[in-house]
């Protein structure tokens, strides 16, 4: 399934680079009035689901545009192969019970 991605640990990096200004989630946060927490969780999830209104003040507080700070995949990337040898099951083996004499 497509979807969007926000690339928000690039783009602080991208504004280091083009300004020579720190820049830090606390920062960025302190600027554009969105919680350390959320820009942390956006940082560290790919999947975030972030309103356009947050993308805004992102983009606003790293001087950036939208395409900077995201990216379109067409399809998600595909999942691992399994371990096979971490998938083997392993037998059950049932002991017998004696049965107690009365």
């Amino acid at each position: 399934m497509p979807r969007i991605v926000i690339k928000l640990r690039e783009a602080v990096q991208a504004y280091k680079r083009r300004t020579g200004e720190k820049m830090t989630y606390q920062i960025l946060a302190d600027k554009t009035g969105i919680a350390y927490a959320t820009l942390n969780n956006m940082g560290s999830n790919p999947k975030y689901n972030a309103t356009l209104s947050i993308l805004t003040k992102i983009c606003t507080g790293l001087e950036t545009t939208p395409d900077k700070l995201l990216e379109y995949l067409p399809e998600d990337p595909p999942e691992p192969e399994p371990n096979p040898k971490k998938t083997k099951k392993k037998k059950k083996t049932t002991k017998k019970r004696k049965k107690k004499k009365s």
